[in-house]
C-alpha cells in the first residue's frame, strides 16, 4: 500500500461520521489546585490529533482538537505546596481518615467518572488514535480496576483488624501512607496506566501532584471536577507544564516522597538523582521493555502466528508488554514468516471509529519518522521487509513491516521500537534464544511457544530469573490485574497489581504494648470507643 493509498484512508472533514465527531475543540483552561478549579489565562499549546484530514488542496494535516495550559515552575510549586499542606506531616484530614471514609470518597469519584464515559472515550480515540473499541475497553477496565482495588484494600484492612501477639507483646499492624506522590502516566494507556498508580496512592492516604502525559492530556479535562469534589482540598492537584522544566524541581524540593512514573529508565534515573535524599524517595516505575517471543521447532504455528501478530501489533505495537522481538527456530522460520506476512496483510488499516480496524494513526509524524529510521538502519545491515507495502507511511499512518533477518548491531535488535515494526531473528540452538533474553537490558516478560513439556520446563527455570512473567503459548500482557505486574533490570521498579500497588504506596506501621492487664484494658478501650482510626477492630464489608 503506497503513500497515495494510505493518504486515501484519511477522511475529508465531511466524511467523519457524525456519531464520532468532536462537536468542537476542547480548550482546557482550568487545573485542580487545593480543592479549587483554578482558571488559567496564560500560554497554551494546541493539541493535534493523530487523525488527519484531507483538504481540497491535496494536503493531509492533523486535526486541531483543542489546547491545554503551558504552566511553569510557579504553578508546579503551588501544586506541590497544596499537596504538602494536605499531607501536613501525616496529620492532614486525608492521611488520618479511616479506610472506610477514603473508600466512600473514591466511590463518589467513580460515580462521577462513570457519568463521563462517552466524553472520555471519544477524547482517548481522538487524542491518541486508539480504536473506539479499545478506547471503550480502556475506560471500562479502569473502572473495574478501581473496584478491584477497593476490594483489595478492604481485604488488607480486614486482615489487619486483629491484634498480633508474640513474646509477651500485643500489637496491631496496618499499612500507612508515605506522603506526597508525584504521579505521571504514559500516552499509550493514558487513563488506565495513570490510574493504576494514582488510585492506590490515594486510597492508601497519600496526597498527589498529578502531571498528565503530553499525549493524552485533554481526556482528563472531563474528570477534573470529580477530582476536585470527591477528595478533600489539596489531596489531588494537577500541573500542566513541560516535564523537563518542573519535574526535576519538584523532586529537588525534597518534599516528594514517592515518584510514580510510567516512562523510560533513562528519565527515571535522571529524576531520582534530583532528590536531595534519594534514599527517602520511594519509586514505583514502569519502564522500558523489549519482550521476546521464542518460537520453538514444535510450536503450533497457527497459534504462534495468531498470538505474535496480536502481541506485536495491538494498538500499533504501542504497549510496553508488546512482543518486540520474535526469535524463531530455523527449521520453521520460512513457514512462520509466510503466515505472519499473510496475517499482517489481513490487518485493517484505517481511522479509529471504523469497525474492525486494527492499525490506526500514530501520535505524530515524529513517530513515523522514527519507524523509518529504524527500518532503514535494519535494511542497510542486510534485513528485508517481507510483507507488501510494509514500512509505507503517510503523515501519521504507518503500514506494519515484518523485518527479517534482524541481527545484533541493528537498531531493532535491542532498542524498544514502540510501534508497528515486527523484527524477526532465527536460531538453531535454543541457547541462542535464551542468551538474547539473558544479555538484554530489559526483563519484563517473555513468551514461549512449543509443546514439549521437558523443553519448556528447562526454559522456564532460567527465564523466571531473567523476567517477571513467562507466558506459555500466549502473547505478553499485563492482565488480569490481580496478577503481579513487574520487571527486572531496566524494566521496572516495584510491583503493580491491585494488591501489590496498595503495598507499593504504603508502609507497615504498628502500635505495640506489653501484654499487661492495664495495657490490655487500654487497647480495648481505644478500639472499642473509637479513639483511634489506626487502632480498631472494625470489619469492612
Amino acid at each position: 500500500m503506497d503513500h497515495h493509498s494510505l493518504k486515501q484512508l484519511f477522511p475529508t472533514a465531511d466524511q467523519i461520521p457524525e456519531a464520532h465527531r468532536l462537536r468542537e475543540p476542547l480548550h482546557q483552561r482550568v487545573s485542580v489546585l487545593d480543592g479549587e478549579l483554578v482558571t488559567w489565562d496564560g500560554e497554551c499549546r494546541p493539541v493535534l490529533s493523530p487523525i488527519c484530514v484531507r483538504h481540497a488542496d491535496g494536503s493531509v494535516r492533523q486535526m486541531d482538537i483543542g489546547s491545554v495550559p503551558v504552566m511553569g515552575v510557579e504553578h508546579s510549586d503551588q501544586a506541590l505546596a497544596a499537596a504538602v499542606r494536605a499531607w501536613d506531616h501525616g496529620r492532614g484530614a486525608w492521611p488520618t481518615m479511616s479506610t472506610a471514609q477514603r473508600i466512600t470518597c473514591m466511590q463518589d469519584f467513580t460515580r462521577q467518572m462513570a457519568a463521563q464515559r462517552d466524553t472520555v472515550v471519544r477524547l482517548i480515540m481522538w487524542e491518541i488514535g486508539k480504536s473506539l473499541a479499545d478506547s471503550r475497553k480502556e475506560f471500562d477496565r479502569t473502572l473495574e480496576y478501581i473496584e478491584a482495588t477497593i476490594a483489595a484494600l478492604k481485604a488488607l484492612d480486614n486482615d489487619a483488624s486483629r491484634f498480633a501477639q508474640a513474646e509477651g507483646f500485643a500489637g496491631q499492624i496496618r499499612r500507612t501512607p508515605l506522603g506526597v506522590v508525584l504521579c505521571m502516566g504514559p500516552y499509550n494507556y493514558p487513563l488506565n496506566e495513570t490510574f493504576a498508580t494514582l488510585i492506590p496512592a490515594l486510597l492508601m492516604g497519600n496526597t498527589v501532584v498529578f502531571k498528565p502525559p503530553q499525549y493524552g492530556t485533554l481526556l482528563f479535562a472531563p474528570l477534573l471536577e470529580a477530582l476536585r469534589s470527591a477528595f478533600p482540598p489539596g489531596v489531588v492537584n494537577t500541573i500542566y507544564a513541560p516535564g523537563s522544566l518542573v519535574v526535576p524541581r519538584l523532586l529537588a524540593s525534597g518534599q516528594v516522597n514517592v515518584l510514580a512514573l510510567i516512562g523510560s529508565s533513562r528519565i527515571a534515573d535522571h529524576l531520582k538523582k534530583q532528590h536531595p535524599k534519594s534514599h527517602r524517595l520511594r519509586a514505583v516505575l514502569g519502564l522500558d521493555a523489549k519482550n521476546a517471543a521464542i518460537v520453538l521447532a514444535d510450536a503450533d504455528l497457527d497459534l504462534a502466528v495468531r498470538e505474535c501478530v496480536a502481541g506485536a501489533l495491538s494498538f500499533n505495537g504501542q504497549r510496553c508488554t508488546a512482543l518486540k522481538m520474535l526469535l524463531v527456530h530455523r527449521s520453521i522460520v520460512k513457514p512462520f514468516l509466510q503466515r505472519m506476512g499473510e496475517a499482517i496483510a489481513a490487518l485493517k488499516l484505517g481511522m479509529p471509529w471504523e469497525d474492525g480496524v486494527q492499525i490506526t494513526p500514530l501520535p505524530g509524524p515524529h513517530r513515523t519518522a522514527y519507524m523509518d529510521e529504524a527500518l532503514r538502519d535494519a535494511q542497510s545491515r542486510g534485513a528485508r521487509v517481507l510483507n507488501g507495502g510494509g514500512g509505507d507511511s503517510c503523515v501519521t499512518l504507518y503500514r506494519p513491516a515484518l523485518v527479517y533477518p534482524v541481527r545484533e548491531g541493528m537498531q531493532l535488535y535491542r532498542e524498544e521500537q514502540f510501534g508497528p515494526l515486527v523484527p524477526v531473528a532465527d536460531f538453531e540452538d535454543v541457547e541462542e534464544a535464551l542468551q538474547y533474553v539473558v544479555t538484554s537490558e530489559h526483563g519484563q516478560q517473555v513468551s514461549l511457544f512449543g509443546q514439549d513439556p521437558a523443553q519448556l520446563g528447562a526454559l522456564i527455570d532460567p527465564l523466571v530469573n531473567q523476567v517477571c512473567r513467562v507466558n506459555l503459548n500466549s502473547q505478553c500482557q499485563r492482565g488480569p490485574d490481580v496478577f503481579p505486574f513487574a520487571g527486572r533490570k531496566d524494566s521496572a521498579e516495584g510491583t503493580l497489581s491491585v494488591t501489590d500497588a496498595l503495598r507499593a504506596f504504603s508502609i507497615r506501621s504498628m502500635v505495640a504494648a506489653r501484654q499487661t492487664e492495664a495495657n490490655t484494658r487500654l487497647l480495648n478501650a481505644i478500639a472499642a470507643q473509637h479513639h483511634s482510626r489506626f487502632v480498631h477492630t472494625d470489619f469492612l464489608f
